[in-house]
């Protein structure tokens, strides 16, 4: 597929995360200081939407029964079970505006 456009750097807010949807695949988009990170949104435990979770320095816990995952690298970082690590993806920023390489 390659390098898609999700948006402007003034879209997305330092320490926030945000929802994109690309070809169907929703994927989470995170802020931190200055870095940006993509990762899929869907939690792989139940299906939750990491986006309307809680971020905390790099790590996303997913609002329904907290898991944890690594922006960074999608790996689950903290959960009772044993459940699949989620896909990152490279994200790179080029005049002002932001693309997730799919």
């Amino acid at each position: 597929m390659g390098k898609i456009i999700v948006g402007k750097v003034s879209d997305f807010i330092p320490g926030k995360m945000q929802k994109i949807t690309i070809d169907g695949k929703d994927v989470l988009v995170a802020n931190i200081d200055g870095t940006y990170y993509a990762i899929n949104d869907t939690c792989t435990h139940a299906g939750a939407s990491l986006s309307e979770g809680i971020l905390d320095g790099t790590v996303v816990t997913c609002g329904w029964h907290g898991a944890k995952f690594d922006c960074k690298t999608g790996k689950l970082s903290s959960f009772p079970a044993k459940i699949k690590d989620l896909n990152s993806y490279k994200v790179v920023v080029e005049s002002e505006n932001i693309f997730v390489e799919v």
